[in-house]
């Protein structure tokens, strides 16, 4: 049995990874807002054998990053994977228009969480034989995108992040991570319009934006591979190549 961690784990592709990794392990999945969607989840995922653990916590707060791991410390003594996936854009805004909250903001929720939730699973991965760290950022990280260059560098905060880290850790925790293109999930139902998303499809090269089950299916690579370490995997249909 696996142990699995996953931040914004009620809906898109934190729940989808849940679902994907769920059969015959033991997730402790994280959520802020959505509770009746967790609820949900658990519910499915223990009726495919998984045994799983609803966590709520407002990742922006270092009080609740600490509670949170002194939670599950009390429920298991060791982790196999972290899968930061919480994160959102909080809004769009032209560069002339930012205000220091929003700035704080958005790096709160996409950047200083993920790095407090990242140093607070170390002791508990290090007791893992085979650990692993997946991060989730951004097509944005690439080519960055108007309106969103905000959100586009607090993922690339992240990107960075992940290199030094998988340096640092090694040879005990790996870590790599996953930048999703234009996925349809609740994150772009609240920040993109319609006529956007239609857009987008139309202009890559698959016609078609992605789904948050292929991103589930790259992270799940990232924990199995034992060799990979410092990449990042870019999924977006050709939008966006190197």
């Amino acid at each position: 049995m696996k142990k699995y961690l996953i931040t914004g784990a009620s809906t898109g592709i934190g729940a989808e990874t849940a679902k994907l990794l769920a059969p015959g392990n033991e997730l402790f999945l994280v959520y802020n807002r959505s509770a009746e969607k967790a609820l949900r989840l658990k519910q499915e995922l223990e009726s495919i054998d998984a045994t799983v653990h609803l966590f709520q916590a407002d990742l922006t707060s270092e009080e609740a990053c600490n509670e949170l791991f002194k939670q599950v410390s009390e429920v298991t003594r060791y982790l196999d994977a972290l899968v930061n996936n919480a994160g959102g854009m909080v809004q769009r805004q032209n560069i002339t228009d930012y205000s220091w909250d929003l700035m704080l903001d958005v790096f709160n929720l996409n950047t200083f969480s993920l790095f407090k939730v990242t140093s607070l699973a170390i002791p508990l991965l290090k007791l893992s034989e085979n650990a692993s760290i997946v991060n989730v950022t951004s097509i944005v990280v690439r080519h960055g995108g108007p309106t969103a260059t905000l959100y586009g560098a607090s993922k690339g905060a992240v990107d960075t992040f992940t290199r030094g880290a998988s340096r640092e850790l090694a040879p005990s925790i790996r870590v790599n991570s996953v930048a999703p293109g234009v996925i349809e999930t609740p994150f772009h139902s609240q920040v993109s319009t319609n006529e956007q998303m239609k857009t987008w499809a139309e202009n890559n090269p698959l016609e078609r934006n992605g789904q948050p089950q292929e991103i589930a299916h790259a992270i799940k690579f990232c924990i199995e591979n034992q060799y990979m370490n410092g990449e990042c995997i870019d999924i977006n249909g050709g939008s966006s190549i190197r």
